[in-house]
């Protein structure tokens, strides 16, 4: 992780700029944040090999991939040693109904995103993720009932 990444007032017009838009072309990002083309392409070369870009991907339509349920889980377990924490993440990473997951502090341990097709699909989670693994101690969930900020 690039914590130590050292950027500019135009690196940060940049990534702000990307953000919003990575398919701006970069004719209009220079126009935008006042260097030249080059220069702009150069940047956003070197923001990407230090790793402060992290990914150019496309946001879907949940519905059209068939998943427009959005849930959030807090997920309590019994016990949080190294090798039980890393098996639990092991599992998550291996489930595609899994779009983010942190590991916390506070009353859960993990706070996990889920995209299903039906409250049967996540009953299924349920199962196979939380009530077989015995070191699940419990779990709250939070359905979305739409999305107000974000992509």
């Amino acid at each position: 992780m690039p914590e130590s990444a050292t950027l500019d007032r135009f690196d940060r017009a940049l990534l702000a700029e990307v953000q919003a838009d990575n398919l701006t072309p970069a004719r209009v990002l220079a126009e935008r944040v006042g260097l030249s083309e080059s220069a702009v392409l150069r940047r956003l070369r070197r923001l990407r090999q230090e790793g402060v870009i992290v990914a150019d991907v496309a946001v879907v339509h949940p519905a059209v991939l068939g998943t427009p349920l959005c849930l959030h889980v807090l997920v309590s377990l019994e016990r949080e040693t190294s090798d039980r924490l890393d098996a639990f993440v092991r599992g998550l990473r291996l489930r595609p109904e899994v779009r983010a997951a942190w590991y916390v502090t506070g009353e859960a341990d993990f706070v996990i995103e889920l995209r299903l097709g039906s409250m049967a699909d996540y009953e299924a989670f349920t199962r196979a993720v939380f009530h077989d693994d015995p070191n699940v101690k419990a779990f709250r969930t939070l359905v979305a009932m739409r999305q107000v900020i974000g992509t």
